[in-house]
């Protein structure tokens, strides 16, 4: 089969998604009104609640939540077969993703830009907060964690990488300069900004750093992401408009230049689909497609991540309600495109069906290594970009985006001890110093404790995709809870948030028995708590639901 038929199939479907779908969504459903006045207007300090251009804003949303993680779950996979990736890639933009996205930012926007995980004390009740806060917690420790050890490793393969890499950070503190002082246009910013970073891109190969093996004590690894670290630290504790705005900004824009690359090539090149439609001779070790599917593909379908970017940074920065829909929806289909890249990259970089079985010969396999190589593989032959050009683009655009996600799930893990400070009325907490210094730290001693050259967090890592679809439960919980209280109709909510509570109990349990039968008692021991978590959750929903209803029925007319 042609690529360019599930090419067009895929973007031809999101479209109507964000035409039709979204605008039903966002009128009926949510009802944003363009008159609200936003947290970013009523609480602006010039730090963390900025009114943002839409477009801007955008930028920062989609590059926050797509990360590594619409590359990495669709490139791994396609092991069952090119159709399922793509149906739940596709259809769960459309249906779940963008839904979810755009309730979250209109949940906490409605809510004085309170996290989703603070704002269910209030929705739904104190014994969910708890458990939603322990579940953010350690989603952000996996990400920020594990995105560290994702760069890093890019940088020690692709050492023509690092160049554009950090020089991308330099780029961004310049346009968040001439966009916040208004000193030239969006446009001409955007455009110098984009000029930037490709000439930067364009010069990496020529200057490949290349960070030794043993740097003293430490390997080269673990000083990329203690270096990381350090960045993001500081970056967290910026104005938003200074880095994490302008960067995110950028890099979407960046990022579409790279898909409309990728796609452009794609057409010149039609190459066939090697991989199998559905694949029924999987490796040995694989598992079941459902329900592991739908956890494996998370980003790129939907993300409980996603709520914690919304309700965490996007809220507070939305200069209209109105907003909502292009910010959370759009960008819910901005890494579905993504995710499709990577399915088609995955499935169609290959030259013949024996080196994609090659390449696929384990459960696990592919991942950012098949999106690069096929991804390059596509450019290089399509358009005639040198193979090595290609491989860094495609690199670049994962480190950056892996960059991002690390940059604002530090600030929200940040958010959250300030959080637990304000609950538990522990002063010390509240300080964004101190509060950085705990995400930092708690982040570190995952990675060194587990890890001497830093790479502990992919310990927990098999645990993100059902730890994820569990938030986005949680999150569609509290958006469904807001809707019933307010009338309105509840199932455009409400059936996404059961279908991915019946995927992720299902997925714990044969998780739960593939780490048995591996005696990895300390993931059996973790997978017990996001079991029970999940189960608690599902009593919660159904508690919550009924009382709201009941109160609705009592109440007069």
């Amino acid at each position: 089969m042609s690529a360019i038929v599930l090419l067009a199939l895929g973007l031809g479907i999101m479209a109507l998604g964000y035409f039709l779908y979204s605008k039903f969504i966002a009128e009926k459903i949510y009802r944003l009104d363009p008159d609200f006045k936003t947290p970013a207007h009523e609480f602006e300090d010039g730090v963390d609640f900025v009114p943002t251009n839409r477009y801007v804003l955008w930028g920062h949303h989609f590059t926050s939540v797509a990360g590594a993680a619409p590359i990495v779950g669709p490139a791994i996979a396609v092991i069952w077969g090119w159709l399922p990736a793509f149906l739940w890639v596709v259809f769960g933009t459309v249906f779940f993703a963008g839904v979810h996205d755009t309730g979250a930012v209109w949940a906490s926007v409605r809510n004085k830009a309170r996290s989703v995980g603070s704002l269910t004390g209030d929705v739904v009740g104190k014994r969910a907060r708890s458990i939603f806060m322990i579940v953010i917690f350690l989603l952000l420790l996996m990400v920020n964690a594990v995105f560290a050890v994702v760069i890093a490793g890019l940088m020690m393969k692709f050492p023509s990488a690092v160049v554009p890499v950090w020089g991308a950070i330099l780029v961004a503190l310049v346009i968040g300069q001439l966009i916040y002082r208004r000193i030239i246009n969006l446009a001409v910013v955007s455009i110098i900004g984009v000029v930037a970073l490709y000439a930067l891109i364009w010069v990496g190969p020529s200057v490949p750093i290349q960070m030794p093996e043993q740097v003293g004590a430490l390997s080269g690894n673990a000083v990329w992401i203690l270096l990381l670290f350090g960045y993001a630290a500081i970056a967290s504790l910026l104005p938003v408009w200074m880095l994490l705005q302008p960067r995110d900004y950028i890099n979407g824009l960046q990022l579409f230049i790279g898909l409309i690359i990728l796609y452009g090539a794609l057409v010149m090149l039609n190459p066939s689909l090697v991989a199998p439609m559905y694949n029924t001779d999987v490796p040995e070790g694989t598992p079941s497609i459902v329900p592991l599917l739908f956890v494996t593909i998370a980003c790129g379908a939907i993300s409980g991540f996603h709520g914690l970017v919304a309700g965490g940074t996007t809220s507070k920065q939305l200069d209209k309600e109105t907003d909502a829909r292009f910010v959370g929806y759009f960008g819910s289909v901005g890494e579905g495109m993504l995710a499709l890249g990577a399915i088609l990259a995955a499935t169609a970089g290959f030259a013949t069906f024996g080196e994609w079985s090659a390449m696929y010969d384990a459960f696990g396999k592919g991942g950012v290594n098949a999106f690069v190589e096929g991804g390059a593989y596509i450019i290089s032959n399509g358009i005639g970009l040198p193979e090595t050009t290609a491989a860094t683009l495609l690199t670049v655009m994962a480190a950056l985006f892996a960059g991002t996600t690390m940059d604002t799930g530090l600030r929200l893990q940040r958010y959250i001890f300030q959080e637990w400070g304000e609950i538990y009325n522990q002063q010390w907490m509240k300080k964004p110093s101190i509060a950085t210094l705990l995400a930092v730290g708690s982040c570190l001693v995952l990675a060194f404790g587990a890890g001497a050259d830093g790479s502990g967090g992919l310990i927990i890592w098999p645990l993100f995709g059902t730890t994820n679809q569990l938030l986005a439960g949680l999150t569609l919980l509290v958006v469904t809870v807001m809707l019933v209280r307010l009338g309105r109709p509840m199932w455009y909510t409400l059936a996404p948030l059961l279908f991915l509570l019946v995927m992720t109990v299902l997925a714990l349990f044969a998780q739960l028995k593939s780490f048995y039968e591996a005696e990895n008692y300390f993931l059996l021991g973790l997978d017990i708590v996001v079991l029970i978590a999940s189960i608690l959750v599902a009593m919660e929903c159904a508690a919550a639901l009924k009382r709201v209803r009941q109160e609705k029925a009592q109440a007069p007319s």
